[in-house]
């Protein structure tokens, strides 16, 4: 689904399995029977413990366009903030304007502001990756 994307940052095969044990808590897996279609990967920040950060979203193809990525991240938010997570944070590259209106809008639904800045520039990344600004999105706080 990462790939398929063609906005994500591919990761192999191991880290998903490694992140599936060890973050299960902070991510999500959507699955139409036995497949999975969806998934949020996000983690608790070690400096700041009230602030998960959402990693990867990415929703199967045939799956787009039915609000099931912001359906996995209500459900990832609610349950951050029933263990105490008071903020989300999420980077999106300027162009990604689908994750800018399922934050946005995920914002607007639980009452919290919104704040955005940038976090890292094309120049923190390895000369010839072409990769795009990420922004940061940090939403809150989270209503309990």
């Amino acid at each position: 689904m990462a790939r398929e994307s063609q906005v994500l940052d591919v990761n192999s095969p191991y880290s998903y399995t490694l992140w599936c044990r060890d973050f299960a808590d902070t991510s999500v897996v959507a699955k139409s029977g036995d497949e999975a279609c969806g998934f949020i990967t996000g983690y608790v920040r070690p400096q700041q413990p009230d602030t998960f950060f959402v990693w990867q979203v990415a929703v199967d193809r045939d799956h787009r366009g039915r609000g099931l990525a912001r359906r996995m991240l209500d459900r990832l938010g609610d349950r951050m903030a029933a263990r105490g997570c008071r903020f989300l944070e999420a980077t999106v590259t300027p162009a990604n304007t689908a994750s800018t209106a399922m934050f946005e809008s995920f914002a607007r639904a639980r009452g919290c502001a919104l704040a955005r800045r940038p976090l890292f520039g094309s120049e923190h990344f390895p000369p010839g990756h072409g990769h795009d600004p990420e922004v940061l999105f940090r939403i809150g706080p989270l209503p309990a």
